[in-house]
């Protein structure tokens, strides 16, 4: 290995850099209400017509009031203070919002989020028009309904986003308002009697008997009826396309218990699959079976693609209780011999810190959509109530408990959910982590791994269908320029952690990206681990075996190209210091949101420019990542520090031997023979021709000479000068 002079200084510059970073992180890591971050950005009049200043921020809950010539007209309050607002991104959104003393909304400003990164298609205007129609919210009207007294105005393709934007203020509103006795509401008390869980309690023996007592709830809803509450709508369109099936066919069927009581889990579940539940299940964690059959599904296809199951939701008082897939297990057959067959069952459950009770009514909401335009949609819900039957509780001494709750701080509620998260994303985790040993293992006994071409070829050829197919397309574990640009702003403003550990395979990702740097340089994520750079790479493979023909571009123009990946990353960075949010929508210059993320379901100017960039890797291999990546351009800039240059070369590489250098599959060997490691992408297809006893000149003679006994062999060295290999780039390398 070959160790440059100074990689010690620059590894050691960049090791303190890298401390001092970190030894700051925790400093910066968020304590303060999150209302303090936003309350100087957003101009009094803005949020609210007329006003003109804010007070001073309360030292028992976070709210400010909000004033006009001095009085007080309302007071202010972000939803993350009080509620958990995670979205698509997995990242908070936050809502400014204003109530009077009345409990009305008086202003609302989505100040805050990071949703355009996965909102199919949708302007970010459409989102905060619609946060601005709760101006004149009646909270009061909530606290009676149970947060459902208003019309949910759902934005197509945004469904999961607007319902987190519409449960955080109105959860948050009313916690202000209770809080403050806005409107007179109080803090909830109640008046019965406090109640557990019986475990000891007998489950009815037969489905008829547990839909007769309540343990089994149960909503039919047939066409008629569906029919019937969209005709029932403002908008016209969604009678005009109305079902066309007889009035009486079951249009679903939908029953639900609360499985996590164990008897009523054994009775249904059996007794193995019981256990089984019980030890999925930890402390204060409770699940719900559904089950369901008829023309509607209660789970849909968009958690597929993003984890939520975004036509169902539990609500229960100011507890709103949205699942994804890693809270989600498939249902095995129901123990009871007389339950109906049902087309989907299906076990959700609900995490501990969301403050369900089991022993207090709650509802499951049901969405239900129909397509009134080419890619618009129109929305209405039906609910289906469950309360435990009385014989599973029982009474027990009340404690006592302070009249208002302390909200829980945002920083505690992130860490909460990024522990959940990577608890529940254990598998995924495990397998990034066997991926991330094999390719280390592979790099540093390379000498081994490329003795052999067949051996290297599957080797590589499996590892980046892995990489595609779990890493990519199930995971969507593909990093962007915009993890970058996020990365920065966060560091020069409120950088916290628990924004980042969010995602865990995107976190391990980059801190594995980071330790290969030093290593490796920038191929090591770009030739082995980038889902997109798989896909091009495979889909070139099989056009080769198809006979697409392929283009090797002149060494003139390729070398020419080269800088335009840069150009685009310092675009689009400095857009960044201006606008972050303008950032993430040119950086759709990067086609891994369409391919890899959403699987090409996407509007189709997405969809063509992504087929675009494929169809051209068919004939110049990897074509996106040679000349456009700019988040490969953004990690070639720091790979300059790698330690140590583990590709080998002889003397001849080069100068005679153009061999590596014609068979180079991203053209990165100068006719020179220099490997230009900004481009490398460490295929290690290098490595098997340095070893090569049929291709390498070198590797041929040496081997002529050992078999005549050292002996030379001018008629071989004759020979191994008139190799092709020897002669293809001559003229090339002169013209250059």
């Amino acid at each position: 290995m070959k160790r440059a002079p100074t990689s010690f200084a620059r590894l050691a510059g960049a090791v303190t850099l890298l401390l001092a970073v970190l030894a700051t992180l925790p400093a910066a890591a968020q304590t303060s209400p999150v209302l303090s971050r936003f309350l100087p950005k957003v101009a009094p009049a803005d949020l609210v017509e007329g006003a003109d200043a804010y007070g001073p921020i309360r030292d028992d809950v976070p709210v400010a009031p909000l004033l006009r010539v001095g009085e007080e007209i309302g007071h202010v309050f972000v939803t993350s203070d009080f509620v958990g607002t995670t979205g698509y991104s997995g990242k908070p959104i936050h809502t400014m919002v204003a109530v009077d003393s009345d409990a009305r909304v008086l202003g609302v400003d989505l100040v805050k989020h990071s949703e355009p990164i996965v909102l199919i298609g949708i302007p970010d205007r459409e989102i905060k028009a619609m946060v601005a129609e709760y101006r004149g919210l009646d909270l009061v009207a909530e606290a009676e309904e149970r947060g459902s007294s208003h019309d949910l105005n759902i934005i197509s393709g945004a469904t999961v986003t607007v319902m987190v934007i519409d449960d955080s203020i109105v959860r948050a509103g009313l916690k202000v308002a209770r809080a403050l006795g806005l409107g007179g509401l109080s803090p909830e008390v109640s008046d019965g009697p406090v109640l557990e869980l019986n475990a000891d309690a007998a489950a009815p023996d037969s489905w008829m008997q547990m839909e007769g007592d309540g343990t089994v709830r149960r909503m039919s809803l047939d066409v008629g009826q569906v029919n019937a509450a969209f005709a029932a709508m403002d908008d016209p369109r969604a009678a005009e396309r109305a079902l066309e099936e007889p009035p009486e066919t079951t249009f679903i069927d939908m029953q639900m218990a609360l499985v996590s009581v164990p008897p009523i889990g054994e009775a249904i579940l059996g007794e193995a699959d019981n256990r089984n539940l019980q030890e999925w299940l930890d402390e204060g964690e409770h699940a719900i079976a559904v089950v369901g059959r008829g023309m509607y599904s209660f789970k849909g296809s968009g958690y597929v693609r993003g984890g939520i199951f975004d036509r169902i939701v539990l609500i229960q008082d100011d507890v709103t209780v949205r699942f994804r897939d890693r809270g989600h297990r498939r249902m095995g057959p129901i123990a009871l011999d007389d339950a109906p067959e049902f087309t989907e069952r299906d076990l959700f459950k609900i995490p501990a810190d969301v403050g369900f009770d089991p022993t207090k009514p709650f509802r499951l909401q049901l969405l239900v959509q129909r397509e009134v335009a080419a890619i618009e949609k129109v929305f209405t819900t039906f609910e289906l109530g469950y309360q435990l039957p009385a014989r599973f509780t029982r009474e027990v001494a009340p404690e006592p408990s302070p009249v208002v709750d302390t909200p829980e701080s945002e920083a505690a509620a992130q860490q909460a959910l990024w522990k959940r998260i990577w608890a529940d994303n254990t598998l995924e985790i495990a397998g990034l982590g066997a991926m991330l040993a094999m390719l280390t293992l592979a790099f540093f006994f390379q000498s081994y791994v490329t003795r052999s071409e067949r051996f290297t070829f599957w080797f590589r050829m499996s590892f980046l269908t892995v990489t595609l197919v779990f890493l990519g397309w199930y995971a969507n574990a593909q990093l962007s320029v915009v993890n970058l640009m996020a990365l920065f702003g966060a560091l020069t403003t409120d950088f916290s952690w628990q924004a980042f550990l969010l995602d865990p395979l995107t976190f391990i990702l980059w801190f594995a990206v980071a330790a290969a740097l030093i290593f490796w340089g920038r191929g090591a994520y770009c030739g082995w681990l980038c889902p997109f750079g798989a896909l091009q790479e495979l889909s070139n493979r099989i056009g080769r075996k198809l006979g697409i023909p392929q283009i090797t571009l002149p060494w003139g123009l390729h070398e020419r190209l080269w800088p335009v990946k840069y150009m685009i990353f310092l675009g689009l960075f400095g857009v960044s210091l201006a606008s972050i949010e303008q950032a993430e929508a040119l950086a759709e210059v990067e086609p891994f949101k369409t391919a890899i993320v959403l699987n090409f379901i996407r509007a189709w100017p997405f969809v063509a420019y992504a087929a675009a960039l494929i169809i051209a890797g068919l004939f110049v291999e990897r074509f996106f990542c040679r000349y456009l990546c700019p988040l490969g351009a953004a990690l070639a800039i720091p790979a300059r520090l790698r330690m140590f240059d583990w590709l080998k070369r002889y003397h001849e590489c080069g100068n005679p031997c153009q061999t590596c250098a014609n068979e180079c599959p991203v053209d990165a060997i100068h006719p020179t023979g220099e490997i230009n490691p900004n481009e490398c992408i460490n295929c290690l297809h290098c490595q098997v021709l340095y070893q090569s006893e049929a291709k390498c000149p070198v590797v041929i003679r040496k081997m002529k000479r050992r078999a005549k006994m050292g002996a030379p062999d001018r008629t071989l060295d004759a020979t191994v000068a008139n190799h092709p290999n020897m002669t293809n780039r001559r003229k090339e390398t002169e013209n250059v």
